[in-house]
């Protein structure tokens, strides 16, 4: 009874996070026209635009006048993708990029239309027809502007600014160790939807019980009295559900189905139907938990092979941006041998979650609450807070998503503390099924216990703790790896989220001298970590860092770096390096034996 009693508050609060008459869940199961493409665009340095009212995009008819602009016949960049790497005089650009294009629109009886974009870096404001009719700020997650009212019969114009300037309130702040893309870098869809359709759901195994699904469908215009059937075909389970007076229907399915897992990634369709609106979704089912010391998946408990990679393709030099993008990035994840994905330092686009999901990947997936985040502004808190409801709200249904993380590499502060412990309790008003996780830097070796110890008072509050330490890089080994011994959060499943070293593919060099960049080094640092690692009795699983070299400003070295970090296993040209093979070893070990706990 107390399951059932949380599952439904949890879900009470996740429909209130978006009003659900304009919410659009599983946006490519619904009826959409696609607006990617060629976009023109004017590069704005001085920011002036928006005092030029560019955004009018007016053109001389008469004698005498004139405008000091024209998206016409100049600048054009691909959407989505990032400006940066579509022109060599934008590679360093951070400032604002006015983006247009036109399409044409019918009037429909009956219908809502609405403009959905995936992802837009960093700040945009949209203009339809010469008015501006809403603004976004983050990265890395969705939103929707209703325009059911705005759209002209036959040609409209679209305007889009777009500013990726990094400042102190922003999330990631003002340094962060990867590439500032700006630009509309994920997809931008004209979506259509009947007057009352289906706003947003939540279908999933509950908490603990392998056989009871639970079911909370939403409809816009809080219509009570309408019925909803929710079907999975494969189950031969139908469940008729009728809405209360907030337009909200719960049901439950008791039924026998196969969990999804890394070894089985089962899917199954699942039918949302009103009489008016229908939504089809291939969801799968698992139970994930944390329990002592060990992370267990479907009660079974497991050892968490992990990988980083950035939502970038190196080879290009740009933002992963598509179906091909992600089978790319996480085929190459999956050869190294893989049962998880964390998805570094930011919520990436939903064709790499869709497509681990199919893969058999889990995936620890974190907003951008990384080192330099203003912890004393309220504004930013309120920012972190809505950039984890949306991307809750997006992903709730993703079985391979496991872990939400909510801060990388923060350091203890009453600040800090207050930061996170608001965004946690925000994250938790969303989502009690998946497991709340942190990445923290601050492990540092007693000198008189000789053992790796730490001292952070937030972390008791998490269910799993990750941990990036350094050894043989940034901190000199004190004592051989095997005598490395540590005691750290002993009572919680410990992550090692980040290790490694840079490397440049090609090079060799001294294995013991760490300035020799060379792929011996890394090989002997990898090789020497997982001989400490061994000494770790709460370990439940390893991610170095990181799959490929990225680009990133703050890497200066001239010859070794040239502006990307090398601490990748594949380099940016997509060639393995030498410590690839001993992660790929170690996995392929832990694999057969199908070992939990290295001790």
């Amino acid at each position: 009874m107390k399951t059932n009693l949380i599952f439904i508050l949890l879900l009470l609060c996740a429909v209130q996070a978006y009003p659900s008459d304009t919410y659009l869940a599983n946006i490519y199961g619904r009826e959409t026209r696609s607006l990617n493409g060629k976009w023109d665009a004017i590069v704005d340095l001085y920011e002036q635009g928006a005092t030029s009212k560019i955004f009018l995009n007016k053109k001389a008819t008469g004698h005498s006048d004139f405008y000091e602009y024209s998206f016409e016949n100049g600048l054009r960049l691909n959407v989505p993708g990032d400006w940066n790497s579509q022109k060599q005089e934008l590679k360093y650009y951070e400032g604002t990029v006015w983006y247009a294009r036109h399409f044409n629109s019918e009037k429909e009886t009956g219908k809502r239309k609405f403009l959905y974009f995936c992802g837009v870096s960093y700040r945009c404001n949209i203009y339809l027809n010469g008015r501006k009719i809403g603004n976004h700020e983050g990265s890395f997650t969705p939103f929707q502007i209703e325009v059911t009212d705005d759209l002209l019969q036959g040609d409209n114009c679209l305007i889009v600014e777009v500013n990726n300037r990094r400042q102190k309130d922003a999330i990631p702040a003002l340094a962060f160790d990867w590439w500032n893309y700006g630009g509309i870098t994920r997809d931008v869809m004209l979506v259509t939807v009947p007057d009352l359709y289906i706003s947003d759901y939540f279908v999933q195994l509950d908490k603990v019980s392998p056989d009871v699904i639970r079911a909370r469908i939403s409809l816009s215009g809080n219509q009570k009295g309408e019925v909803v059937q929710l079907k999975i075909p494969e189950l031969g389970k139908t469940l008729r559900m009728t809405t209360d007076s907030v337009g909200v229907a719960q049901g439950v399915i008791h039924t026998k189905l196969t969990r999804w897992s890394p070894e089985n990634p089962k899917l199954y369709d699942v039918e949302i139907t009103t009489t008016s609106d229908r939504i089809t979704e291939r969801i799968g089912f698992r139970n994930i938990k944390a329990e002592g010391t060990k992370i267990y998946l479907n009660d079974k408990p497991l050892f968490l092979r992990s990988i980083s990679f950035h939502e970038e393709i190196p080879q290009r030099m740009g933002r992963a941006c598509t179906a091909s993008d992600a089978g790319q990035l996480l085929s190459e994840a999956k050869a190294l041998g893989v049962n998880m994905v964390r998805l570094a330092h930011y919520q990436q686009n939903e064709y790499i979650v869709r497509r681990a999901e199919e893969m058999g990947i889990m995936l620890w997936q974190e907003i951008p609450v990384w080192q330099s985040i203003d912890f004393t502004s309220p504004e930013t808190l309120e920012k972190a807070k809505k950039m984890l409801r949306e991307t809750i709200l997006r992903d709730k249904n993703r079985c391979a998503d496991c872990f939400w993380g909510i801060a990388n590499e923060t350091r203890p502060s009453e600040a800090r503390n207050a930061f996170l412990n608001e965004l946690l309790k925000t994250g938790k008003e969303l989502d009690t099924t998946r497991l709340f996780v942190g990445a923290f830097d601050n492990v540092y070796f007693n000198s008189e216990s000789k053992l790796f110890e730490m001292e952070d008072p937030f972390i008791d509050k998490l269910d799993m703790i990750g941990i990036n330490k350094y050894m043989g890089w940034y901190a000199p080994w004190p004592l051989e790896p095997e005598k490395c011994n540590w005691k750290v959060a002993l009572n919680k499943p410990l992550f090692i989220s980040e290790f490694g070293c840079e490397a440049l593919y090609g090079q060799s060099g001294d294995a013991t001298v760490a300035s020799s960049w060379s792929e011996e080094y890394q090989e002997k640092l990898f090789r020497d970590n997982l001989k400490m690692f061994r000494n770790i009795p709460n370990l439940c699983g390893i991610s170095p860092w990181v799959l490929y070299d990225f680009r990133s400003p703050t890497r200066f070295h001239p010859t070794n770096q040239e502006g990307w970090n090398r601490k990748g296993l594949v380099s940016d040209q997509g060639q393995r390096k030498k410590a690839w093979y001993v992660i790929h070893e170690f996995y392929e070990q832990i694999r057969k034996k199908d070992i939990v706990n290295l001790k």
